[in-house]
């Protein structure tokens, strides 16, 4: 009996050696070349990064998986305590492999032998961390033992905690959500906190399979494996009897993600992810879960992209018809025909019509939809033929001389026409999408912060950006750089510049350059206010001849205009090139004092750990973090800014762009009623169109012309197509809002003048004007006329009209 005994305790004793041993070899076999575990620990989940508007709204999102990263000590109790139930019961008692578990899996698929069931798995989440993180999906023997190996390792390196919240947030739980907080608002709509027990359960359900437990396209199963989680949720005593019956009573209903909303600033925003992707790279950009809060103003975006495609809009009309989108054949089928019409990029809210017959009185459309409609000949009068160089083709007379059936064009609904005329159901107008581009920047002049951007009729037609990637000259918008050098070189207001014939010889085999007046006329002596006001070309160059250009150069360069800026004189008729949000700064520094400011769409970047990683305004105030108030004074923020003039010269400039809408090229634009001041830019052969200005707050640039460069037309000028647009702009971004006149500094002297000669006012003076005086400067009786001295620059280049 005793041998017996002893011979099986030898027998055992043998057995657990050579388990032992075998245990050891394949733990030495498959453990040498595993991953480092240990990378877990500086683990971030990719997080998506969210971009904010300057009032909190959403911007846009970036993002490769749509994830939302929560702390375990953030997640419900409910949620975790239904993931365990479902995946892993004994998670916070194992030491990364369920022995039980495992007993209980065999046990189950020794007994599902030869039936269809699947086979039970018995991975714990430690297990599936390791597999998820450091091993592929392949089903193998090999893969299982690494994944043991490494669930062991990984539980004495981390805590509980740590393991499960990698889990929780990393786990894809279908319809594009990566990890609990994105399942629950893509399934329910809701945050964590909001789910009720059947939602906890089913999305508890799903890590093992989520295409297996598709709420609409498997409902049953769906269903079947939630009411098993929600059971196990039971066995546990996570929820009451009476809980888990009502959680089985209620459907599987799902109530997927509403459309987020976000902000329309296509253009602003591609903008901030170009400078995300150069400053901090692709990957953190879509994977860091950064917060950045930009500058923009909801508002004044909304009026920028409507009022630059209403003037856009509103140039092309006036410059003709260039045909339909298309053309089909009329008659029966043709619904068909026009659904399998591409709409054209630029359609925006209008529809595509194709015309089923024209008579005298207008002529009829057929829609997409299958509607009917009626274009009338006054909405089409527009519409006369494009020819080269946007001249106009003859009048129309008739609906025939501008469609005829088969045309699809676009089309508009309107209610009444030009002339009050109240139109039937069903009228449409003739629209066109404009071949004219143009863009618009509106910042703060004491910050440099963009409030608004529009870079193009349409982001769909053409993501270019033309407010910061188009290179063009600015023209005469260019002029107040001149005289602002030479404000600063002693010359005021109202010095008498020589309006006369300018020729300066090119040098051996060129012509010579003689610059010329839009109107192509001589003024003879006139005030440096006037030259201005009227865009005078000869008084500019001019002036900039005499104090040099290597000076206004230097102010160009200053005020970031350009990095560098050829020494060549007919640059002082902006025939340098530069962008819209460059030009647009450079103002914005002459109506704040004469500050140096940076443009930027950005006014704080955080972390995925809410550390501020980058901030524009680099003030420091160390008595700005007093926790409340206690009567003492308030702190003086330092101002670091740098100045590129002083605040006497830049009051003088903004007094003489103020001149420009009172009285100059800019004049329509008083009837919006504020104070305003700004100067029109028009290139030789009007090739690009220009209105710069601002008000006392609010610095705005508009830019016109054809990607291709090419004549706007006859006539054309930044008063006729850029004016309008910084109206309408500024008419609505100042309404409702306090006259503020433009600040003047100290030491600055008003002085009445008469406007046409600066001489101080007489009695019976007419045009008498307050003019801006440093002090010392003030005219005391005739002064000089400024004919043109010094050695002359050498010449290049177009440069501004008007």
């Amino acid at each position: 009996m005793l041998r017996a005994l002893a011979t099986i305790v030898g027998i055992l004793l043998i057995l657990a050696l050579v388990g032992a041993g075998a245990g050891i070899y394949v733990f030495l076999s498959f453990g040498r070349d595993l991953p480092d575990y240990r990378q877990l620990a500086d683990y971030e989940p990719p997080v998506m990064t969210r971009v904010y508007a300057g009032d909190g709204r959403l911007l846009s999102e970036f993002a490769v998986e749509r994830r939302v990263f929560v702390p375990v000590k953030a997640m419900p109790r409910l949620v975790v305590q239904a993931v365990l139930s479902a995946e892993d019961k004994h998670f916070y008692t194992h030491s990364g492999i369920d022995i039980l578990g495992v007993i209980r899996a065999a046990l189950v698929n020794l007994r599902n032998l030869g039936s269809s069931r699947r086979l039970v798995g018995a991975s714990t989440i430690t297990q599936q961390v390791a597999k998820n993180f450091l091993l592929s999906n392949e089903l193998s023997w090999e893969r299982k033992i690494k994944e043991a190996i490494l669930a062991f390792r990984i539980e004495r390196a981390f805590s509980k905690d740590r393991i499960l919240e990698l889990y929780l947030n990393e786990i894809y739980l279908g319809l594009g959500s990566y990890g609990m907080a994105s399942a629950a608002l893509n399934y329910f709509n809701k945050s964590l906190d909001e789910l009720t027990i059947p939602e906890a359960a089913y999305l508890a359900a799903l890590p093992k399979a989520p295409n297996n437990y598709h709420p609409t396209r498997n409902p049953v199963a769906a269903k079947t494996r939630r009411d098993w989680v929600i059971g196990r949720m039971l066995e546990d005593k996570v929820i009451t009897p009476d809980e888990a019956t009502r959680a089985k009573l209620q459907p599987l209903s799902v109530n997927e993600r509403s459309e987020t909303e976000f902000v329309k600033a296509d253009y602003f925003v591609e903008e901030v992810r170009r400078w995300l992707a150069k400053r901090y790279g692709e990957t953190e950009l879509y994977k860091g879960g950064l917060f950045v809060r930009t500058s923009l103003d909801p508002r004044l975006q909304d009026i920028a992209d409507r009022v630059l495609a209403k003037g856009l809009e509103a140039y092309d009309r006036k410059h003709g018809w260039r045909g339909p989108i298309a053309q089909i054949e009329p008659g029966p089928g043709w619904l068909g025909r026009l659904r399998d019409v591409e709409p054209p990029p630029g359609l925006g809210g209008w529809r595509l019509g194709a015309v089923t017959g024209v008579d005298e009185g207008g002529a009829d459309i057929g829609l997409a939809d299958g509607g009917q409609g009626r274009i009338p000949l006054p909405e089409m009068k527009w519409a006369r033929p494009w020819k080269e160089d946007q001249r106009l083709g003859p009048r129309v007379r008739r609906p025939a001389d501008v469609l005829a059936p088969g045309d699809v064009v676009a089309v508009e609904a309107v209610a009444a026409g030009i002339k009050g005329k109240v139109y039937p159901v069903g009228t449409f107008s003739l629209r066109q999408i404009p071949e004219i581009e143009g863009a618009l920047v509106a910042m703060d002049p004491h910050t440099g912060r963009v409030l608004a951007m529009s870079g193009g009729y349409d982001y769909g037609r053409s993501q270019f950006n033309r407010a910061t990637q188009a290179m063009r000259q600015p023209g005469s918008a260019f002029k107040p750089i001149v005289y602002l050098a030479a404000l600063d070189s002693g010359f005021t207001p109202s010095t008498l510049i020589l309006d006369a014939p300018f020729v300066i010889d090119q040098g051996p085999g060129l012509p010579k350059w003689r610059p010329a007046n839009y109107t192509k006329r001589f003024y003879g002596p006139s005030t440096m206010r006037l030259g201005i006001e009227k865009s005078r070309n000869l008084m500019t160059v001019r002036l900039a001849q005499t104090i040099g250009i290597e000076k206004v150069a230097e102010y160009a360069e200053r005020l970031g205009v350009v990095d560098t800026l050829p020494r060549k004189l007919s640059m002082a008729l902006g025939a340098g090139e530069t962008t819209l949000l460059r030009l647009t700064t450079a103002y914005a520094m002459m109506v704040n004092g004469g500050k140096k400011i940076q443009p930027s769409l950005i006014d704080r970047i955080q972390d995925r750990h809410g550390r501020t990683v980058f901030s524009h305004d680099k003030r420091l105030c160390g008595n700005c973090l007093a926790t409340f108030w206690t009567g003492q004074e308030v702190p003086e923020i330092p101002d670091p800014r740098p100045s590129v003039t002083g605040p006497a010269s830049a009051y003088q400039l903004v007094s003489l762009l103020q001149g420009v809408i009172e009285r100059g090229t800019g004049r329509r634009i008083r009837e919006v009623g504020k104070p305003l001041a700004g100067k029109t830019g028009t290139t030789n052969g009007a090739f690009d169109a220009w209105f710069i200005g601002f008000s006392p707050d609010l610095a705005v640039g508009v830019f016109t012309g054809f990607d291709d460069p090419r004549t706007l037309g006859r006539g054309e000028q930044g008063a006729s197509v850029a004016g309008p647009i910084f109206k309408d702009f500024m008419a609505e971004a100042l309404a409702g809002r306090a006259a503020i006149p433009f600040r003047i500094p100290p030491g600055i002297r008003l002085v009445r003048v008469n406007g046409s000669t600066g001489e101080l006012a007489r009695p019976g003076d007419k045009g008498v004007i307050l003019e801006a005086f440093k002090p010392g400067t003030v005219p005391t009786g005739r002064t000089e006329v400024l004919e043109g001295i010094g050695a002359a620059a050498p010449v290049t280049g177009t440069g501004g009209l008007y």
